[in-house]
């Protein structure tokens, strides 16, 4: 009953916090805007959305991962990890050769994904806490990935490549694809059992195993989800430089940069609340931000100042919209009980 009680008010509790994000998304783009103007330049230039859009993509895709691994209860410190071994595996195999495309990014989606499935397990089986876990895993493959590439490695297929620079109109065919991911996870979510399982074992797992839940099983597969997701980032990233490096994801800060996305959109890291929409709001934030401050020429260091306040702000903003206001129907009553309350207090 309290697993689908919590289950039930999910949408009314996702819908208000993903507004928020969105009103926040619009004023910053507002403040942008009028910021670039007072310099003399625009802000809604075709080249500045197209890079906008493409700053997105990368920390987008290692985002949906991150949602479901918090939306479980856990986190993922992997993810910069395997958007390397990702990069360097695919461009390895490739070689700037089109006929090995196909087996570069199978075989950098099957690592990445295997790699998620060893993080599932340890934190779902084997009861490790997630951020001790995917730490120690991330570590491993950092450590594999230093030990045996050595700068920049591999080519990328020209497919592969002329895929990274198209785009239709100004948005980029890769945010697209981003966009589709985000949107059949979203189904995934919201109409599956597995995705109502992530919910209430995020929520409560205890209650969720009296429930009749198996516990590990959604663990594994977010985890499974976030190692897939960092792989397709690392392929992105491979068709934008055409090589691989073992230190690009890493460089990117994705551990960090997805995790205050998703809880600037809305997510609370204990598990159960969260939305992908929200997500992408804060993914919107950060990259909108990022692009005034290349539009100013601003220190590029005061960008994490920056982020730091906006999440301090939104999550400040949530803790008050969430605070429940209750209201005593029936004053008479409530004052009789408080004052019985009173008198048993005393008495003890």
């Amino acid at each position: 009953m309290r697993a689908s009680t919590a289950l039930g008010s999910a949408p009314r509790i996702f819908s208000s916090t993903t507004t928020i994000v969105y009103l926040v998304f619009f004023v910053v783009l507002l403040l942008s805007t009028v910021i670039a103007a007072s310099a003399g330049r625009s802000f809604f230039t075709q080249g500045n959305i197209s890079v906008l859009l493409t700053s997105t993509t990368v920390l987008g895709f290692v985002s949906i991962g991150q949602t479901l691994v918090i939306l479980v209860g856990s986190l993922d410190l992997s993810v910069p990890f395997l958007v390397s071994i990702a990069s360097v595996l695919s461009a390895g195999v490739m070689a700037g050769q089109s006929a090995n495309m196909a087996s570069g990014i199978a075989t950098a989606l099957i690592t990445t994904t295997l790699i998620g499935l060893v993080n599932g397990l340890l934190v779902g089986f084997v009861k490790i806490n997630g951020f001790i876990a995917t730490l120690s895993v991330g570590l491993i493959v950092s450590g594999y990935l230093f030990s045996n590439y050595r700068g920049s490695t591999g080519k990328a297929a020209p497919a592969l490549a002329s895929l990274g620079e198209a785009s239709i109109g100004f948005v980029p065919v890769m945010t697209i694809i981003m966009f589709l991911c985000l949107v059949a996870t979203v189904a995934l979510l919201a109409k599956t059992r597995v995705g109502l399982h992530i919910y209430a074992v995020g929520g409560d797992p205890a209650v969720a195993r009296m429930s009749g839940i198996h516990n590990a099983v959604p663990i594994i597969v977010t985890h499974s989800l976030s190692g897939l997701f960092a792989g397709i980032a690392g392929l992105v990233i491979v068709a934008r430089l055409g090589v691989g490096s073992p230190g690009v994801g890493e460089q990117g800060g994705y551990d960090l940069l997805s995790i205050a996305a998703v809880v600037l959109g809305g997510a609370v890291l204990a598990g159960g609340r969260g939305s992908l929409w929200g997500s992408l709001g804060g993914i919107l934030i950060f990259a909108t931000l990022d692009s005034v401050m290349g539009i100013m020429q601003l220190n590029p260091y005061l960008k994490d100042v920056v982020r730091g306040l906006i999440i301090i702000m939104a999550v400040a903003v949530y803790a008050r919209s969430s605070i429940p206001r209750t209201t005593f129907r029936f004053p008479v009553a409530s004052e009789g009980r408080r004052a019985s309350v009173s008198t048993a207090r005393g008495e003890l």
